[in-house]
């Protein structure tokens, strides 16, 4: 794996992230929820991009992975600065962005924001508009009551020990940031896949993401018996041709 560096952000906290120099559209990967940037499809694609000689940057949000900062003190908002911030400051030219579910919606909302640098843009189970439309409407009114009343809540977690933490702050934050309710604009081709055995993120969520859509192409890849991770080693192999398709 690359060397881990360090973006300082103007708060004091720090961006961890590594990369690979080399030739474009460079390809960026944008993790999940909790999720940080040694996993097996950001591992994957890193190794990848090195036999390639492709440009290649993954990094941790605040409060995930190596990074630094309180994951509670988390929002949308905040997580897509740290995107924006090392995607301006560590790459150049055109890029081909990776978002697997939370980093779905990141990815959109970069795409958004930096849209004359897009060429292409891949979606793994991705998750935009989640707080509002997932984990807010999942709730029972007590614990919806809970979250209001305290700020947050924890609940049990089937990929970590520790237990996810929601705060209140996360889905307030968030509503400034929804794309589901109008079209959304993105200037590339767009890949969206997606297991049909998602508990997360069921998969006709990427049908309704690609309705909304307004891209030159977009295409959905549905896995049956794919899970939400999508990491074995066909989708490995799946995400790696998908991408190398996007990069020309």
């Amino acid at each position: 794996m690359g060397r881990v560096e360090r973006l300082q952000r103007p708060d004091g906290n720090t961006v961890a992230f590594s990369r690979i120099e080399g030739r474009g559209p460079a390809v960026v990967f944008l993790g999940g929820f909790r999720s940080d940037m040694t996993g097996t499809k950001a591992v994957s694609l890193e190794a990848w991009a090195r036999r390639t000689n492709r440009a290649f940057l993954r990094f941790d949000y605040l409060g995930h992975g190596q990074s630094s900062g309180r994951f509670e003190d988390g929002t949308i908002g905040r997580w897509l600065d740290d995107s924006l911030a090392a995607i301006d400051v560590l790459t150049a030219g055109n890029l081909v962005l990776v978002g697997s579910s939370m980093g779905g919606w990141l990815s959109l909302l970069v795409a958004r924001a930096r849209p004359e640098r897009l060429a292409g843009l891949v979606l793994i189970a991705a998750a935009p508009d989640f707080t509002e439309r997932m984990l807010l409407k999942g709730l029972s009114p007590e614990d919806r009551i809970a979250l209001e009343r305290d700020g947050r809540l924890e609940r049990p977690s089937q990929y970590s020990p520790e237990p996810s933490v929601f705060t209140w702050r996360l889905i307030e934050e968030g509503r400034h940031h929804l794309l589901l309710d109008e079209p959304l604009n993105v200037p590339c081709p767009v890949r969206l896949l997606h297991g049909q055995s998602d508990p997360d993120v069921p998969w006709e969520y990427s049908l309704q993401i690609a309705k909304h859509l307004k891209a030159p192409e977009v295409i959905v890849t549905l896995i049956k018996g794919g899970d939400h991770r999508l990491s074995a080693p066909a989708d490995i192999a799946r995400l790696i041709s998908t991408v190398e398709e996007l990069a020309g």
